[in-house]
């Protein structure tokens, strides 16, 4: 029975009258449906105040459910069998082949000659030691490498705490960024992304541990000699050799560099047999003792041209693309933070970088009529047949096309020019003004005041600098260091008396005793060990930057003056031109000319760089993506850093490291023209 009982209506309620309340047409509108019952009108007040509580909790629910899910996710990650992921692989694609190190060490294969890992540009990570005060709290935390969280928290103090003196090139006053030592420093780039570490475990698989293997961490932004002056990083390398050595029953190392590396490696063969102070004095014979194979990986035994935009205009084909697609946001000011600006004044502070620039001039690269690739179709693709030792291959008959196009030629020579016409039509038809006589400008009394904190040098070239630099129209590898000299001569300067970009006329002239010449293997010659073999081994078959359509850049006085014109197309009729970059064969950062030719040629036998006549091979690995997302980066890739996965690649060090020879695991391996281009190269030999 219910406690309430409803009254019914008096009579004298009967008589009483109602008086209706009146409703604006809006209220009742917006009251309709909801309490039809009710005649009290909602003040818009509150109905404003409920639809920014309907909409902060819709916000809120939808924050939750997305944090909720992102937790849960991780969470099954987490809980999930460390074999799922293969095995969901492999019901898709099939089943997995053996990783190298599991298939060798089936074959009997195990751990013998000590391994010598020596990392190139950008791959080995730094911490800081000393810092100033916005630095505070990042003691011996990852500057380079690892997360890049500080990039993201503080840029403007990572940029100074990650450049060097523009005077010394060494440290600047109050700042100490180290190498990170140990397998470590290079194992991954970040999280996730693998430089060295797939290798490493494969040579785990067959009894490799950290006391046969050394990470020759150094610090890359630095010249050579300078990280002997500043941190004995070559006298520490000589010294886990002999070491390691020692400790391993006399058996010699087989050493491992990449990239940037490969250069390293070879000043220190240079550094480590002359007398002190300049080296480390271990006589002419150190490295027949020690060092069983040198295994190159994606040597830019020659430089690459992308070292010149880096330096020119901060840029490679990526950030041209990203230029294009979002016009001048890598040059605004945000923050105070001028992207482009500020890693050109940073970059141009490293070295290091310098090494890269093309050695050798038009005699190897081209000029503006001829160049060694010269009839390349950039559509043909790679020829999958492998070409070993033998094969006419080395006579310049591989890969030929005749598709019966008449085709614009590539003049690949043109390493720089300015406009699509004038990387196409006959020098003979370019009218060239000559800019390094040309009156250059202070424009800083004319830029704001924040041109004068990121300094790049452009800033003292003037309108006068600018336009003579694009006068001259076009550059070959040759004129390539006078435009660099033009433009940035304080860096240049620094760079000169570190390394050097010629041909040796006499390589017994005493100049070439010098540190500078000893990465140029141009002007150097291999150690006097003739049972130590060379190998270069590097991917073929991705498009790689080779030569550039640039165009004056239409930005403030203070920004970059000059920039890739990213509207040059070559279209079906020229598939080379993409994006303002004339594109050849490569690995994506190396071109095969610059990491095959001292191999094929100019060490192949007995020559005046090779004078003991030490064994050289030629190993390509032809680039296949990965068929799908589960592949991750594939394990037949030829790109620069991912080959380092390459399976194929993985299986021939392991074999020579664990007693093979070259001619053992089959020679020269070679997908590309290599040999046939090598052959239009006219150099003393």
């Amino acid at each position: 029975m219910s406690l309430l009982r409803r009254r019914k209506p008096s009579d004298s309620d009967k008589k009483r009258p109602t008086v209706p309340v009146p409703v604006q047409d809006s209220e009742a509108d917006s009251t309709k449906g909801a309490n039809n019952a009710s005649s009290v009108p909602v003040p818009n007040s509150v109905r404003r105040a409920k639809a920014r509580c309907s909409c902060f909790d819709s916000c809120c629910w939808w924050i939750g459910f997305v944090c909720s899910t992102w937790w849960f996710l991780l969470f099954l990650y987490n809980a999930m069998p460390a074999s799922f992921p293969q095995y969901v692989t492999e019901a898709i694609t099939g089943p997995l082949p053996d990783p190298p190190g599991v298939k060798l060490l089936k074959e009997g294969l195990r751990a013998k000659h000590p391994v010598v890992f020596v990392p190139g540009i950008v791959t080995g990570g730094l911490e800081l030691w000393e810092g100033h005060q916005c630095a505070e709290g990042l003691f011996r935390k990852r500057l380079w490498g690892g997360t890049f969280g500080e990039v993201y928290k503080r840029p403007l103090c990572w940029v100074e705490h990650m450049s060097l003196d523009n005077e010394t090139g060494l440290d600047p006053p109050g700042v100490r960024v180290r190498p990170v030592s140990g397998l470590v420093a290079a194992d991954y780039f970040i999280p996730g992304y693998f430089v060295w570490a797939v290798l490493i475990a494969n040579l785990a698989r067959i009894g490799y541990e950290e006391k046969t293997m050394y990470m020759a961490a150094y610090d890359w932004r630095i010249s050579f000699q300078n990280t002997e002056v500043r941190d004995q990083s070559l006298s520490r390398i000589k010294s886990n050799i002999e070491l390691m050595v020692a400790t391993n029953g006399g058996k010699k190392v087989v050493v491992i560099p990449h990239s940037m590396g490969v250069l390293y490696f070879l000043h220190f063969m240079k550094w480590v047999e002359a007398p002190s102070p300049m080296g480390g004095g271990g006589g002419p014979d150190w490295c027949a003792k020690h060092i069983k194979a040198v295994m190159n990986i994606g040597g830019p035994f020659l430089g690459v041209p992308k070292a010149v935009t880096g330096l020119f205009s901060a840029e490679a084909k990526d950030v041209a693309v990203a230029r294009a697609i979002a016009p001048d946001v890598l040059d605004f000011d945000i923050l105070g933070l001028q992207t482009l600006r500020h890693v050109m004044r940073m970059t141009r502070t490293w070295d290091a970088t310098m090494s890269m620039i093309p050695k050798g001039g038009d005699t190897i690269w081209g000029g503006l009529e001829w160049a060694p690739e010269d009839g390349y179709e950039c559509s043909n693709g790679q020829k999958k047949q492998q070409k070993n030792g033998n094969s006419d291959s080395h006579k310049g008959k591989g890969n030929k096309t005749n598709t019966g196009v008449n085709r614009p030629r590539v003049h690949y020579g043109r390493i720089v020019s300015f406009g699509k016409d004038v990387a196409e039509v006959p020098s003979s038809v370019i009218e060239r003004l000559d800019f390094q006589d040309a009156k250059k400008g202070n424009a800083m009394a004319d830029s704001n005041a924040s041109c004068q904190d990121v300094w790049t040098e452009y800033h003292e070239l003037g309108s006068i600098g600018r336009k003579a630099v694009a006068d001259y129209k076009v550059y070959t590898a040759g004129s390539v260091l006078d435009l660099l000299q033009f433009i940035a001569p304080k860096m240049m300067r620094r760079g000169s008396a570190h390394f050097s970009y010629g041909i040796a006329d006499y390589l017994d002239d005493p100049k070439y005793g010098h540190y500078k010449y000893w990465s140029n293997p141009l002007e150097t010659k291999l150690p006097n060990a003739p049972e130590m073999e060379i190998f270069s081994l590097y991917g073929v078959g991705v498009p790689t930057e080779r030569a550039y359509v640039y165009k004056r850049a239409s930005s403030a006085e203070c920004s970059i003056p000059f920039q890739i014109d990213t509207s040059a197309e070559g279209g079906p009729d020229n598939p080379c031109l993409k994006g303002g970059v004339y594109l050849s064969d490569g690995d994506e950062t190396v071109p095969v000319l610059s990491a095959g030719f001292m191999c094929a040629r100019g060490w192949r036998g007995k020559t005046r760089f090779n004078p003991t006549g030490m064994k050289t091979f030629v190993r390509e690995y032809s680039h296949s993506p990965p068929s799908n997302l589960l592949e991750g980066r594939g394990s037949q890739s030829g790109a620069h850093v991912d080959i380092m996965g390459n399976f194929a690649l993985i299986e021939d060090i392991i074999r020579v490291a664990a007693g093979a020879t070259g001619e053992e695991i089959g020679g020269d391996q070679v997908f590309s023209e290599v040999f046939k281009w090598s052959e239009k190269i006219k150099l003393k030999l």
